[in-house]
């Protein structure tokens, strides 16, 4: 059975790809290296002893993704293919938007042409925007999103609900992800954005080893216990296999239109992440306080429990875990 996993290279992506080998899944993927790296490739056969049918190019390219579908029997997507920093976001409205939401639209195209109508959707917890009530649950308000980021996952969401209802005979899986942390144990695949990174863990990371001189956090003046912003921090490698519990729902049931948190439904401050970091690998990180970023809220973290109900999912690598593969995936990568 063919997986079309489109960002397949990158942090997620690629970490999906090797818990979907692990599955026996047969995967076809495809990414264009905007924030990926065409190593993760091999990376990723060293781990499975299983390659993919990789294809390099561009989701916006209509007859691009024709010649994937023409090539192989696709019988589910799983799509990762979105720009993803926030800050970045406010700075490059059009940008995202062009990447987020219309790649999207020329994927369903293509979809309803070769009638595959399975699809895993990569979305985001910041749909939610600035949270009434914590833990959020899936039957929280959605709409209140503070950055062009949240706002592009928030349109193809709703473009998603407007496909189904015109036609219920797609299956579609919505997974609004929380904050993703942590490497494969391997030390082989991982976080690794291209720049300066926009996500706390490879800044930290970067700092342990002294590519960074210190790491900002932005903002201690929230109303938290230390000041700092809290979020639901969830394993990669957890992450991945969400996927796979999604992927068996969407294969075994007429699922319709479906909604889930993947996360752990634990809060951790910034400065909780640091200490763990410091403590765990025991490596001291230099870091100083600035001012909040735009878009950025104080409080989010999940309830899991429709994803444990209805999927079968439970995370079960702890915080320790997450510190403990990032840092050995930096130190790893370079040897």
């Amino acid at each position: 059975m063919k997986i079309l996993v489109t960002g397949c290279c990158g942090y997620i992506g690629s970490h999906t790809c090797v818990e979907l080998l692990n599955h026996d899944y047969e995967v076809v993927g495809l990414d264009n290296f905007s924030n990926s790296k065409k190593e993760v490739l091999d990376k990723i056969s060293q781990i499975t002893n299983k390659k993919i049918t990789f294809y390099e190019g561009d989701m916006l390219d209509e007859h691009f993704l024709e010649s994937i579908f023409k090539d192989n029997e696709i019988s589910c997507v799983i799509d990762f293919a979105a720009y993803k920093a926030v800050g970045e976001s406010v700075e490059k409205p059009v940008e995202y938007y062009i990447n987020n939401v219309s790649s999207v639209l020329t994927l369903l195209k293509v979809m309803k042409q070769y009638d595959c109508k399975r699809l895993v959707f990569s979305s985001s917890a910041t749909v939610y925007g600035n949270p009434v009530e914590i833990p959020i649950s899936e039957a929280a308000k959605v709409g209140r999103t503070t950055n062009p980021y949240g706002t592009s996952k928030l349109f193809v969401e709703q473009i998603l609900k407007d496909l189904y209802h015109s036609d219920p005979s797609w299956n579609i899986v919505i997974l609004r992800y929380f904050n993703p942390v942590g490497a494969h144990p391997s030390g082989l695949i991982g976080e690794e954005p291209n720049g300066v990174p926009a996500n706390l863990m490879p800044y930290i990371s970067k700092v342990a080893k002294k590519e960074l001189t210190c790491l900002s956090v932005f903002g201690n003046d929230y109303n938290t216990k230390d000041g700092t912003g809290v979020r639901d921090y969830i394993h990669v490698v957890d992450l991945a296999i969400g996927h796979i519990k999604a992927l068996e729902k969407l294969l075994k049931d007429e699922c319709g239109i479906s909604i889930y948190n993947l996360g752990t439904g634990v809060g951790y401050s910034v400065l909780d992440i640091i200490h763990t970091f410091e403590l765990v690998n025991g490596v001291k990180i230099k870091y100083k306080m600035v001012n909040r970023r735009k878009g950025d809220i104080a409080v989010c973290y999940s309830d899991p429990k429709k994803a444990k109900e209805e999927l079968g999912f439970v995370c079960k690598r702890s915080l320790e875990d997450m510190v403990r593969d990032a840092w050995n995936y930096e130190k790893n990568k370079k040897l």
